[in-house]
């Protein structure tokens, strides 16, 4: 079903969400490194998210977009915002998404404002519930982008024309 998209054929933004410094406790004492969690997209329906790591946050943040560039997927949004509810899950994260009508704007915390932004969707509302952990609020973030179906999908599942519904 996901099929893999080419990175460089996109215009692609990076959003940083979240930069850890983390340490390794050694013998010699403690190596200090970054790891970075980054989202892409390009406001169209294709994002993908990574994270890197190194010594230096720059290098950390490069890693990060190339890893984000190599798990680009496609969404289903609506020009403006998305065609249902839906509650994506991963972990303890959960986050729901709600359409919205025009004007309202992308009402979202931290994590989950980063990734339904670089989808592209212009008006959404939305609740992260369970984990504040960015890692899994933009994986659960991801996984409700995933679940989202067009009206056409929705559709051919029922047996019945798009006007229908």
């Amino acid at each position: 079903m996901i099929h893999h998209i080419d990175p460089n054929t996109l215009q692609l933004k990076d959003q940083v969400i979240s930069i850890n410094r983390v340490t390794k406790v050694v013998k010699g004492g403690k190596n200090l490194s970054f790891s970075a969690l980054v989202v892409v997209g390009d406001g169209g329906g294709h994002i993908g998210y990574g994270s890197g790591k190194a010594r230096e946050v720059p290098m950390a943040i490069r890693k990060g977009i190339e890893a984000a560039k190599k798990s680009i997927v496609k969404v289903n949004i609506t020009p403006t915002s998305i065609p249902h509810v839906v509650l994506g899950k991963f972990g303890a994260g959960k986050v729901l998404l709600k359409p919205a009508p025009e004007g309202t704007g992308v009402i979202a915390g931290g994590a989950v404002r980063a990734v339904v932004e670089a989808a592209g969707v212009q008006n959404v509302l939305t609740k992260s519930l369970g984990t504040t952990n960015p890692h899994n609020v933009v994986k659960a973030t991801m996984d409700a982008l995933l679940k989202l179906c067009n009206p056409e999908e929705v559709a051919a599942v029922r047996g019945k024309a798009p006007e229908e519904l």
